[in-house]
């Protein structure tokens, strides 16, 4: 044989079977806490203390209060909290507001607010306040920035006895809550 009549064949790479690679996809859930989460809670609050916009938790005051907590979890992980505090038969306060950092700029904060807004207009307050370092953010959320005077009950309930009373740097901000009932849908208003 003739070296021009030995003719290899290529080799043709097999093809690879197609695989479907299925990414687990957790559903995030916004819900009210349960006993359960008083330790993820704390946790999440924990460890964001050292931003310097939080008041620590102990386990034993989240588990007292675990009513009034919400949560958003990604599957079974807490990744976000809200209390709303009553302060007076008017007035209710968020607190303890924290989005895990995986999980900000997705609007875990805005869906708690809203939610913490909801539950408090159905509980009968008027108006929902917070006390914070990042007015900003709230103010994008429908809250107005007010005189700390203008929130009295807080001034009474903890302020007065904190270290940092009348130099703590936060902002007061305030969002009045109309009764369901008397919204005004915006296309009315426009004929």
């Amino acid at each position: 044989m003739s070296a021009a009549a030995v003719v290899r064949r290529a080799r043709t790479p097999r093809p690879r079977p197609i695989v479907a690679v299925r990414r687990r996809r957790t559903a995030t859930s916004l819900r009210a806490a349960r006993p359960a989460d008083a330790r993820a809670i704390h946790s999440l609050i924990v460890s964001h203390i050292s931003e310097g916009h939080l008041l620590p938790r102990t386990v034993e005051d989240i588990e007292a209060k675990i009513a009034r907590f919400i949560v958003v979890a990604d599957g079974t992980r807490v990744v976000a909290c809200a209390d709303l505090a009553p302060l007076s038969p008017s007035v209710a306060e968020v607190r303890s507001l924290v989005v895990a950092n995986e999980a900000r700029s997705k609007g875990v904060g805005q869906l708690l607010l809203n939610e913490l807004a909801r539950r408090a207009r159905v509980a009968g307050f008027d108006s929902l306040c917070a006390f914070t370092h990042a007015a900003g953010y709230f103010v994008r959320m429908g809250f107005s920035i007010v005189p700390h005077p203008w929130v009295p009950e807080k001034i009474e309930a903890d302020c007065r006895t904190c270290p940092l009373f009348r130099r703590c740097g936060q902002y007061a901000v305030m969002l009045p809550l109309a009764p369901a009932e008397s919204l005004v849908p915006l296309a009315s208003l426009h004929g």
